[in-house]
């Protein structure tokens, strides 16, 4: 055997290893400079074991509850399930069990935002937020409705697409009438009950605003007698995002969206961002006579809790609105010992025109009674 035909085979040895090694190495390379890799995605929250049937089918019921509450995010996100708001999702359970065969049955639940502690970050919508909700939605069967917080970071690709990606089994499918295109905007009606999920992040884009008033001017108010706004940013607040301090999402749903409200009778505004409880009343009086708004900040879902910080000064909001002879009313403050304001969320109960709503405190604060009781009636005596 001649010298050559014995190299052969070893020198395709020898470059068959360099070139796994070449291989490796690159690859190597390419991951600690920083180079694409393929991302893992947030995982669907599951689609609610009995889902809200269409509009038109729902049209007689009269006679539900939904649940509002938000910030959930958590201290060790990413890491672990949130536990704070496992106790929140724990009673939410057993207050849907307790409700399922009475003539008020929760139909869906609305969170105001702020689900994890940094939207960007897949990790943390799949290890500490998405099993809780999937609890919701499959053992406790109810529909279940999310609106971007501060935290979402919904303004970045990564926060946006992480949300889409959380809700795409929950939210109106991207080309319906009730999702405005390419957006975290929408609403849904059921029942008596028309739903606007408002995104306060953006609350200055005309786009959104031109939307929402495209929803409430075409809206059959013989049928949807109940107008419901949720949102992360409230229009008026107390506690370390509110009070002497007036963040550019308040300016505009001051601005812009309680006239525009007010004009269209919308029942309650439900928000959250700050953590705790405080319940608003906004009177008003048009042609058609007077009327009121309740506008209720629920932010006790499991994010570290606030405590109250002074009142917000609205002598330029009720002077912008004096026309229609505004007139706010602070009903429930927080307390300034943030041990006094538990971890919490709200049930409201639909029955016709009339709304009335219970605070379900958990954790610690079982005693929270803030109307004398835990219930209190959305309406004037």
């Amino acid at each position: 055997m001649s010298i050559v035909k014995r190299i052969a085979p070893a020198l395709r040895e020898a470059v068959l290893f360099f070139a796994c090694s070449l291989a490796v190495f690159l690859a190597l390379a390419g991951t600690l400079s920083g180079a694409p890799q393929e991302q893992e995605r947030v995982k669907p929250i599951s689609p609610p074991a009995s889902p809200l049937p269409p509009e038109a089918q729902s049209r007689d019921v009269r006679r539900f509850s939904f649940i509002v509450y938000g910030d959930t995010r958590g201290r060790r996100d990413g890491v672990a399930i949130q536990y704070e708001h496992s106790l929140i999702v724990d009673s939410m359970l057993a207050q849907i069990k307790r409700l399922q065969s009475t003539e008020y049955p929760v139909r869906f639940v609305l969170q105001s935002g702020d689900a994890v502690q940094r939207g960007q970050e897949t990790k943390q919508w799949n290890v500490s937020f998405v099993p809780l909700i999937n609890r919701l939605t499959t053992e406790g069967g109810v529909a279940y409705f999310l609106v971007p917080g501060n935290h979402e970071a919904t303004t970045t690709p990564a926060g946006l697409r992480n949300y889409f990606d959380a809700v795409a089994a929950l939210i109106p499918k991207d080309g319906s009438p009730r999702r405005l295109t390419g957006s975290t905007t929408y609403s849904f009606g059921y029942g008596n009950t028309f739903v606007v999920a408002l995104d306060a992040n953006i609350a200055g884009d005309e786009k959104q605003y031109q939307w929402i008033k495209g929803q409430l001017e075409g809206l059959d108010r013989t049928r949807y007698v109940n107008v419901i706004v949720f949102c992360h940013q409230a229009p008026f607040s107390s506690g370390s995002h509110g009070g002497t301090n007036v963040e550019p999402p308040t300016v505009e749903l001051r601005a812009r969206y309680m006239p525009f409200f007010n004009a269209h009778h919308v029942r309650a505004v439900f928000s959250g961002h700050e953590h705790l409880f405080e319940h608003w009343v906004e009177h008003y009086s048009d042609a058609s006579g007077p009327h009121r708004m309740d506008l209720v900040v629920s932010g006790g879902g499991g994010a570290p809790i606030y405590a109250y910080t002074g009142e917000p000064d609205l002598t330029d909001y009720q002077k912008a609105n004096e026309a229609n002879k505004v007139t706010l009313q602070h009903l429930v403050k927080p307390s300034v010992d943030r041990g006094l304001n538990p971890y919490h969320f709200v049930i409201v109960r639909v029955d016709g025109e009339k709304l009335d709503m219970e605070v379900i405190s958990v954790d610690w604060g079982s005693g929270f009674q803030p109307y004398r009781s835990n219930k209190v009636e959305l309406r004037d005596p």
